[in-house]
């Protein structure tokens, strides 16, 4: 059969019936292809609103633990009133959200965050801890220099407690540098993101522990004089006392300047703010009572100056507990210096001073300071109890222990 018989043999209206078939096949395409798209348009708006309610709901975690530390700054402690707001807008955007904080001093404190994008809600909870300035045994945001034969190590820790710790913010070259035959019984640790074998110089020391770079810095509050200390009239200079001095009541001073063999004696529950300089000289002291003679004496000092603490004197804590001494750094702090063969039982808290230890002196506590350096011979022993705040102490700050969202 030719070519011209064989078209003329299909059935009339085959090529209609093919067109609409191929039609009715790009239309199925089309909407198929339209309902695609329009499920994906519907799945992004869905996950762009989840994933901003999920930040607004970690926007009003973050701003719950901000209301938390500001209610710190105001002494004494007080949690009858705790933060909590209900359905505020976040700036610059539709997102709102809502938190409340539950809890007390003793169980801990809970945070409840809810966070708002159009129909999507997220939620998230988390728990808040005191976190005091005396994690590590030392801490200085710039530098350690342990010279020869000096030691760190620690007492009054439990089997389950984290690792002793010394450490700075620092990343720089050399920022801890521990000499010949210096001992750290801990971990060494160096600023985020830093290398600890650039920023440690430790080639012939013991270390026991790790050395690591932390997860984030280390926060170093501002110290607040307590209010009624700030507005009260200062008391004028205590020196040249000639006899012994006893203190029993908080009071505001210009400086304290003790001369050969003069000593104070503090025999109550004392806070003093110091607005100028402390210097101790040759066997003088300030000298906290034992606790059989008074078992609640303690004492806090507020430092507007620098602490020069001379051979042979002492700021003497006959409690031998280091929570008994707190010593405060401001602004105008920038050196605390305790000289040879000096023993002190406390703790020090001075963002803005290097703090020294001279040769064969014997320390128990802590030290958070911009420098610290510990000379020849001297042994520095970490109380690790003093990881356990309470919500007057100064330097603290609440920190997210754990967290999870819904």
């Amino acid at each position: 059969m030719s070519r011209k018989k064989l078209l003329q043999s299909r059935p009339k209206g085959a090529a209609l019936a093919l067109m609409l078939i191929a039609l009715v096949m790009s239309f199925v395409m089309g909407v198929g292809l339209l309902r695609l798209g329009l499920q994906s348009r519907v799945y992004g708006a869905r996950t762009s609103a989840d994933i901003a309610a999920r930040c607004a709901a970690d926007a009003a975690m973050t701003k719950a633990v901000f209301e938390m530390n500001e209610k710190l700054k105001v002494q004494p402690w007080d949690d009858s009133v705790l933060p909590q707001a209900t359905d505020k807008t976040l700036l610059n955007c539709d997102e709102i959200f809502s938190y409340t904080v539950t809890g007390d001093v003793n169980s801990g404190y809970i945070i409840e965050s809810i966070g708002k994008s159009g129909q999507a809600e997220r939620r998230a909870s988390s728990t808040l801890r005191l976190q005091t300035p005396f994690e590590y045994a030392v801490f200085a945001l710039q530098s350690i220099y342990m010279e020869n034969g000096t030691v760190v190590d620690w007492y009054n820790y439990d089997a389950d407690d984290r690792n002793l710790q010394i450490g700075t913010n620092s990343t720089e070259p050399g920022s801890i540098i521990i000499k010949s035959g210096a001992t750290v019984n801990g971990d060494v640790v160096v600023g985020v993101g830093g290398n600890p074998d650039v920023v440690i110089d430790a080639a012939w020391a013991t270390i026991t522990g790790r050395t690591y770079a932390a997860t984030g810095n280390y926060e170093f509050p501002p110290v607040i004089v307590p209010e009624q200390l700030q507005q009260s009239t200062s008391q004028g200079a205590i020196k040249n006392i000639k006899k012994d001095m006893t203190i029993t009541c908080s009071g505001k001073y210009d400086e304290i300047n003790l001369g050969n063999g003069e000593v104070i004696t503090i025999n109550g529950q004392v806070t003093l703010y110091i607005t100028g300089d402390i210097i101790i000289k040759n066997s003088a002291r300030i000298e906290v009572v034992d606790a059989n003679t008074n078992p609640d004496a303690y004492l806090i000092l507020y430092l507007g100056g620098n602490v020069e603490v001379k051979y042979n004197g002492a700021i003497n804590n006959l409690t031998e507990e280091a929570k008994k001494i707190k010593i405060y750094g401001l602004d105008g702090c920038q050196s605390i210096h305790l000289k040879n063969s000096t023993t002190f039982y406390g703790t020090i808290y001075a963002p803005n001073a290097n703090v020294t230890f001279d040769n064969s002196a014997d320390a128990f506590g802590s030290v958070a300071a911009k420098v610290f350096e510990q000379k020849n011979s001297a042994a520095f022993h970490y109380d690790a109890s003093l990881r356990d705040a309470s919500a007057d102490d100064g330097g603290l700050c609440f920190v997210v222990e754990q967290w999870q969202e819904e």
